[in-house]
């Protein structure tokens, strides 16, 4: 299932295992967005540079 955006207690909640939840914790007290992509797929570190929207942002709000 994906998801476009998630919060970090939506993380936290659903068990998703993207990060460890002391990571998770860390972004959520920094406020830093993260966003989950497929590593494997070719091009993909660039799209995400020129601020594609793919994968997943976890952030403080939806």
């Amino acid at each position: 299932m994906l998801f476009r955006s998630l919060t970090y207690i939506d993380v936290l909640k659903k068990g998703l295992k993207i990060m460890d939840a002391t990571a998770i914790s860390l972004c959520m007290d920094n406020n830093l967005p993260i966003i989950v992509f497929n590593l494997m797929e070719n091009g993909n570190i660039k799209r995400i540079l020129m601020g594609e929207k793919i994968g997943t942002t976890v952030w403080r709000k939806n």
